[in-house]
């Protein structure tokens, strides 16, 4: 495994699981088995480090979710939670922690969101056949709440949002 591939899992585990401001240098460099030299070499600060992990999990998450259909896309999220884990929103929690106020790190939340919702958009559009920005954030608003409701709910909470989801979308569909 290369150096920023071990560095990045090393730090993505420790950041999902524990959080930002719990993980601290000494146990990122410890988890990745690289050195304190190594690992600033690499990413300078933490924040930079958190930002790259964030990068890196939008370009994953995004490859491994399907937005064919509405019943498609919150399959992917079932199986993303169910191989991932049901801790909620990475991006959420990396961006409460800080407070909005580390920009890389604001930066990467904000373009995971955007892509996220743009999806979305264009999922609703292909299947109602109209662009309809109120029915994009209700089914923006089901996936974001369903990811959470998944920490303690179960990923059984996934299919009641998705069942939700894809009555709005017939709803939203001409007849």
């Amino acid at each position: 495994m290369d150096i920023d591939k071990q560095l990045l899992s090393a730090a993505e585990r420790l950041f999902d699981r524990d959080g930002f401001n719990a993980t601290g240098m000494g146990r990122l460099v410890r988890e990745s088995k690289l050195s304190s030299r190594t690992v600033y070499k690499h990413i300078g600060n933490k924040n930079a480090l958190m930002a790259r992990v964030l990068a890196a999990r939008q370009q994953r998450f995004f490859e491994q979710t399907d937005f064919t259909s509405t019943t498609t896309l919150f399959a992917s999220l079932r199986n993303w939670s169910a191989t991932e884990g049901a801790r909620g929103c990475l991006f959420f929690r990396a961006l409460a922690e800080t407070g909005g106020d580390i920009r890389d790190i604001a930066d990467e939340v904000t373009a995971y969101h955007r892509m996220l919702r743009a999806r979305i958009a264009d999922l609703v559009a292909r299947e109602t056949g109209t662009v309809d920005d109120d029915l994009t954030d209700q089914i923006l608003a089901l996936f974001e709440g369903a990811t959470a409701a998944a920490t303690y709910r179960g990923t059984a909470v996934i299919d009641a949002a998705s069942a939700c989801a894809q009555q709005l979308i017939a709803a939203g569909a001409p007849q």
